[in-house]
């Protein structure tokens, strides 16, 4: 965070507080409401400044993590309601946690299935929030702000810097609340605002007021935030922050639709399972809200909990409770949702759609997340890779036989023009993912990920630069051979043969190390790219040794095969570039040392 912000807050909020402070509760005086809605606001604001804070150090601090175990870990229902609940907990919003679901399954990173376990975690995930809030922290709020701060300006360590910066936004968040707690005292005895905070007892006023005012918001956490100060007050109760509670709970859910318009309909789909829990919870729980009132009451048997404390124990029993309820029965939502929202029948695509290139994983709502960001891009370089794989693998097959090569993937191609097919996508694909990482870039970004960002641009320029080996330096050798009318030596096809697999194993091998982010196969890309110097240097001089015999077809094609060796010896260097690149971004991000 900037000093100068740092210190515009902080002057702000004394200023505020001293002001709030110096008043004694007001019973025969005049409200100052402006000195009320300025530091209501004012607070709200710190408050939503400081979570913000403490989710963006929280997600620095578990890095990379966060999307991986969100792609790698929710096949299993009762597994993915755990991811929910954790990642919720790190970057301290189910908002953002339901968007990226939208998100990643956009991308076609998760499917529709493997989100429903996860949308009932995040639920969870959010009660953590609203039980540290009903902590009474407030008075030691500028205590951890230092701390935090001293941390941040004292110690160099990156870690200690994503540490220090929650820890300020932890301090900032009841600091807000403070404000917020200080603002509100005059009203305590103002006759209308109480009469106002019980018609809130009304359940559907409650819920309906709730809901509205956290859509505004987009924060569920503030509110929430905001009725325990009002019920630590004692301007609320219990049975007025229950149908606020459950407002809240429904009012985040407007956010994920917004983020769902435009999508597919398996992303839309998230949207609607998210809203559909919600709904359905409220509307099992309102009929008998005195019952469940008394039930959190209940919880009073064991301490003798605050209202602040209840309502903050209501919504953790509510959201626990809605995610063991809906949890057995996911595969029946799935298939109800499915049912409701079914896919669009479409007319099968022709050749001209399916070769028009794409970009199905980035998305510019959610470039403010880094890590998020990053792993969308990683998506796409990720395809960018399997068709230049592709391109190396064909572009062999017109060199080694006289017939007509057609393309595998598209039969009505030849093997040229899948090739120029291959490499109008390649170009599409870096284009449009530079600008999305350029942009990425200009966020707030650890030194981990600015690292990531940068070594992804190279990665994507390597493969590029492959992918123009293949289509402007290879092609035109096939139309060279096919004029000169000769084959190769039966040794000169095999070597040539024999090292092209060499290359195409290669860019399996980086193409693997990439996308599992597997630091032993990054490494074992750049040895074998030196084991595979040597060998094409074992290949041509065997090739001179035919040379030198005067072996007519050996002479014939001797330029043509020491072209094509070369540029195969190219995109072989290309290939150890990019796993160096790979084994040292994959070290970074694991903490392993890295070697040479």
């Amino acid at each position: 965070m900037r000093p100068i912000t740092l210190l515009s807050i902080s002057f702000f909020s004394l200023f505020i507080s001293s002001k709030l402070l110096a008043q004694e509760i007001i019973t025969t005086m005049d409200i100052d409401w402006f000195d009320l809605v300025v530091g209501l606001t004012g607070g709200i604001s710190i408050f939503l400044y400081g979570m913000d804070k403490m989710s963006t150090g929280l997600k620095q601090v578990a890095g990379s993590s966060l999307r991986r175990v969100l792609t790698m870990l929710t096949q299993n229902r009762v597994v993915g309601m755990f991811v929910g609940l954790f990642i919720t907990m790190i970057i301290q919003s189910s908002t953002a946690s339901t968007v990226m679901l939208v998100s990643f399954v956009q991308a076609g990173l998760l499917q529709f299935s493997q989100t429903l376990g996860v949308l009932l975690g995040t639920g969870i995930g959010t009660t953590v929030t609203a039980q540290l809030i009903a902590f009474k922290l407030t008075d030691y709020a500028l205590f951890v702000v230092s701390v935090g701060f001293l941390l941040k300006v004292f110690i160099k360590s990156d870690r200690v810097k994503n540490i220090s910066t929650a820890i300020l936004g932890f301090g900032l968040l009841f600091f807000g609340m403070r404000i917020m707690i200080d603002s509100m005292g005059p009203v305590r005895t103002y006759t209308p605002f109480i009469e106002t905070m019980k018609n809130l007892e009304n359940p559907l006023v409650g819920i309906l007021f709730g809901m509205m005012f956290t859509a505004l918001i987009h924060s569920s956490g503030a509110f929430l935030g905001l009725v325990v100060v009002l019920a630590q007050q004692d301007i609320i109760t219990v049975t007025a922050g229950i149908p606020l509670m459950i407002g809240t709970n429904i009012g985040t859910c407007i956010t994920a639709v917004m983020a769902s318009i435009g999508t597919k309909r398996e992303a839309v789909r998230v949207a609607i399972a998210h809203v559909g829990f919600k709904v359905v919870g409220a509307l099992l729980v309102v009929w008998w809200i005195p019952g469940f009132t008394k039930l959190v009451h209940s919880l009073n048997y064991f301490y003798d909990f605050s209202n602040a404390r209840q309502i903050a124990n209501a919504h953790t029993v509510y959201n626990v409770g809605l995610t063991l309820f809906f949890l057995p029965f996911t595969k029946y939502v799935e298939r109800l949702i499915n049912w409701a929202y079914p896919e669009k029948k479409t007319i099968s695509s022709d050749l001209s759609q399916t070769l028009t290139p794409i970009i199905k994983h980035l998305d510019y709502g959610v470039v403010n997340n880094p890590e998020m960001s990053i792993g969308l891009a990683r998506s796409e370089i990720h395809n960018m890779i399997k068709l230049v794989e592709k391109m190396v693998e064909f572009v062999i097959a017109p060199f080694l036989n006289s017939t007509p090569q057609f393309d595998k993937k598209y039969p009505t191609l030849s093997v040229v023009e899948g090739i120029h097919v291959r490499e109008n996508k390649v170009d599409f694909i870096e284009e449009n993912v530079r600008k999305y990482l350029l942009k990425v870039s200009q966020q707030e970004l650890s030194d981990r990920q600015i690292a990531e960002v940068f070594g992804l641009i190279s990665i994507m320029s390597d493969l590029e630069a492959i992918g123009d080996i293949v289509e402007k330096n290879m092609l035109p050798l096939i139309v060279k051979k096919e004029s000169l009318g000769r084959e190769f030596s039966s040794e000169g096809k095999e070597e040539l043969k024999l090292f092209h697999l060499k290359v195409c194993k290669q860019i399996s091998r980086i193409k693997f190390a990439f996308h599992d982010h597997d630091l032993s196969k990054a490494q074992r890309g750049v040895q074998k790219m030196e084991r595979y110097m040597d060998l094409e240097e074992e290949f041509r001089m065997k090739h001179m040794i035919r040379l030198r015999q005067a072996r007519p077809e050996t002479i014939e094609t001797h330029e043509i095969h020491m072209d094509i060796m070369d540029k195969l010896k190219q995109i072989n260097v290309y290939t150890g570039e990019i796993a160096k690149i790979i084994y040292q971004m994959t070290a970074v991000e694991t903490g392993e040392k890295i070697q040479g």
